[in-house]
């Protein structure tokens, strides 16, 4: 017997309704590179979507055509995700700090039609242009005033184009698995795969991520995603702020720029911000050298790569924020767990409640999670146990864009991460490490992110790296690689003193590096590939052993 209530269809659509009916005041803030501090509310930015819709109904695209953006976080790439994805058509977001054989990749792979960009991203087309035989048009997210003079065909003015068309526009009543936006992963190994997201898997992670015990968004917060738009939605905050009518600043192409972010925060009242942990030690190194406090700032999330305990510790002390860890990847749109308090945390020592925070949290709803041995055998939640961690749900990847099925995903329809990792009895996960990244030394795993995060405990480190190096006896050792905060010095046999206070002591790296920066991906995570192929020629001092 079928239930009789309303066959309404879950669409991107419905959160811009909802939103535009009874928050269409609250306000939307800007950096943009051709206006430093741009202010509107969310009624003006969906009126300005159905003029976009309609403007992309004159250029004759059609239902579920990919439109690419390389883009900023900013009020018009805002407006971009709802018209593009309530019009029918496909949001490509395309993150332009990978090289640019990826982009070529990625756009002729996803057959984008037309390419909305910031006019800082006007060269590297130009360049890109005669490789991508299926590009009708690029659409310049600018006014005309600013318009660059160019010689790439067909080349738009995106205001010149929505100041043609009216207001008026009526959404199609689209089928709720209708495809609404795509981004593809950074590719590190292989070639970048694409994860086609669907209205209703946005909607359902738009519900669950609005929870309290994941991202908890209120209609009185003010948020700022320092996570870029082009990198998996952004975190889904686009979406989540405009359903409860949050307060949105967009950083633009200031996202690394800490004196922005920081003085954003302040004059705009932030007490809602997420982001990877390089942002959040890029400014905290900068409030530390400018003596300046945050007093706004109340929760952050950190997610993309595990947050050490250090940089939480600085976070609270210093400024009186809360640091909530997360973990997601591309294909689970993002999200996957959240840490929150449970009512057990109160009954647990100091020590516990520290390690329960500084884990990755528990699954959210609609996500499954089980931890496999190598022969695809669960294991037990005790906290012990680590296997590589398989998920599902609603709003996980099913297959990639336009491939075979993956090798990822089981008979079953699970979904493997990559990631290693142990789950307690109550639920909380703690990733252990990315199975590419896994130190195995004289046959016994270590994990190169507890090191990492006993590193940064150490005065006056900065950025900390731990990749594996063979070993002629050992089979690999961990070697440490360290960025020192400006004006410092590091004693690395006191840093690897500490570390040996914290681990088992064969766990302690074999040699400490300084370096003067480490390499990060187009997401903002670091980059241990990049960083064995620096030290591929490197060699163990004379006396190495664990």
């Amino acid at each position: 017997v079928r239930g009789l209530m309303m066959d309404t269809p879950l669409l991107i659509t419905s959160i811009m309704r909802h939103c535009e009916q009874l928050h269409g005041d609250r306000e939307i803030v800007s950096v943009t590179a051709d206006n430093p501090r741009h202010r509107y509310n969310y009624a003006t930015a969906f009126r300005r979507s159905r003029q976009l819709a309609n403007a992309l109904r004159r250029l004759g695209v059609n239902p579920s055509e990919r439109l690419g953006t390389l883009a900023w976080s900013d009020y018009r790439h805002f407006e971009v995700y709802y018209a593009v994805a309530c019009y029918g058509a496909v949001c490509h977001t395309i993150n332009p700090r990978l090289f640019e054989a990826q982009l070529e990749y990625i756009i002729n792979h996803a057959q984008d039609r037309y390419i909305f960009a910031d006019p800082d991203y006007l060269p590297l087309l130009e360049k890109l242009a005669p490789r991508l035989p299926l590009l009708r048009g690029t659409i310049l997210l600018t006014t005309r005033e600013n318009m660059p003079r160019s010689e790439l065909p067909n080349l738009l003015c995106y205001e010149d184009l929505l100041s043609r068309e009216s207001p008026d526009f009526e959404w199609p009543m689209l089928e709720e698995n209708t495809a609404s936006s795509l981004c593809y992963t950074s590719g590190t190994t292989g070639a970048p795969k694409g994860v086609l997201y669907s209205h209703r898997s946005n909607v359902l992670h738009t519900l669950t991520v609005g929870t309290a015990d994941v991202l908890g968004l209120r209609n009185i917060d003010t948020v700022m995603p320092i996570v870029p738009m082009f990198h998996a939605n952004a975190w889904g905050v686009p979406y989540s702020a405009a359903m409860v009518g949050a307060k949105l600043v967009l950083p633009g192409g200031k996202l690394g720029d800490a004196a922005t972010l920081a003085d954003l925060i302040e004059t705009e009242s932030v007490n809602v911000s997420f982001g990877v942990p390089t942002v959040w030690g890029t400014l905290l190194q900068y409030l530390h050298r400018s003596n300046r406090r945050l007093t706004k700032l109340r929760r952050v999330f950190v997610g993309g790569s595990a947050c050490s305990w250090a940089l939480m510790q600085q976070l609270q002390q210093r400024h009186g924020v809360y640091t909530h860890h997360a973990w997601g990847m591309t294909e689970m749109s993002p999200i996957g767990t959240s840490n929150s308090v449970t009512p057990v945390r109160a009954s647990l020592s100091t020590a516990e409640q520290d390690a329960e925070q500084l884990s990755q949290g528990r699954a959210v709803f609609g996500v499954e999670m089980k931890i496999v041995d190598e022969r695809d055998q669960s294991q037990p939640w005790d906290g012990i146990a680590t296997g590589l961690l398989k998920v599902r749900g609603p709003f996980v990847c099913g297959s990639y864009f336009n491939t075979e099925r993956s090798d990822a995903h089981d008979l079953a329809g699970w979904f493997s991460t990559g990631d290693l990792a142990a789950i307690s009895p109550n639920g909380h996960l703690r990733i252990a490490d990315r199975v590419k990244d896994v130190i195995k030394s004289g046959g016994e795993w270590i994990s190169s992110i507890d090191l990492e995060n006993a590193a940064m405990a150490f005065p006056g480190v900065a950025e900390a790296a731990v990749i594996a190096m063979a070993h002629p006896k050992w089979q690999e050792r961990p070697l440490l690689v360290v960025v020192p905060q400006a004006g410092q010095t590091i004693d690395t046999k006191a840093l690897l003193a500490l570390i040996g206070s914290k681990v088992a002591k064969w766990w302690v790296p074999d040699d400490v590096q300084l370096v003067t920066d480490l390499p990060h991906t187009a997401s903002g995570k670091l980059d241990k590939q990049g960083l064995r192929q620096r030290f591929a020629d490197y060699h163990w001092p004379q006396k190495s052993s664990p």
